[in-house]
């Protein structure tokens, strides 16, 4: 096998530039490491996600779906983020896992495309996240068991228990993550 270097060799005529530009190279790869994700929304990688966070228990699991059914009827609100304030359902679901696992999700929907793991529709579990769209979803939920997920749906209503299988959420297209 041949390796291919990244960089060209340095010719004579570059020779007293290559010394700067690898030093430039390994600086922008050390600042790189050393700062950390900006505005602390970010979803972590997967090989960072899985030493950030260990796999939920079946207890937090459950006591996830609890805490989601608790928090039906309360108000919608862009944005909101708290049983006062009102709940957006990203929002929702990050105050749910913030609460009852320690787990800090991602702030938006898009985000939490990345966060924990892909699961398929027939191994989900109570506690899981339910999000739906095409391409990049739109709309998230936590499932809570027997075919049903809590959400927040949208302005002017309420915090909602809502079945999978519904005729609205049966026709979109559904991905399922576990934290």
């Amino acid at each position: 096998m041949r390796l291919v270097p990244a960089f060209p060799a340095p010719s004579s005529s570059s020779s007293s530039s290559w010394p700067w530009l690898a030093a430039l190279l390994c600086a922008a790869l050390l600042a790189g490491c050393a700062s950390g994700p900006r505005g602390g929304h970010h979803a972590p990688s997967s090989a960072s996600r899985s030493a950030a966070y260990p796999p939920l228990t079946a207890s937090q699991s459950d006591d996830i779906a609890i805490h989601a059914l608790g928090l039906v009827g309360t108000p919608y609100r862009y944005g909101g983020n708290t049983p006062d304030g009102g709940f957006d359902c990203s929002g929702l679901i990050g105050y749910v896992y913030k609460s009852r696992a320690g787990r800090t999700p991602p702030r938006t929907v898009a985000q939490l495309s990345s966060f924990g793991e892909p699961v398929g529709i027939d191994e989900i579990r109570t506690g899981d996240l339910v999000l739906f769209g095409r391409g990049r979803p739109t709309h998230a939920g936590i499932y809570v068991g027997d075919g049903r997920f809590v959400h927040a749906p949208s302005s002017g209503g309420t915090v909602r228990l809502d079945p999978l299988a519904g005729v609205y959420w049966s026709k979109q297209p559904v991905e399922v993550r576990r934290p």
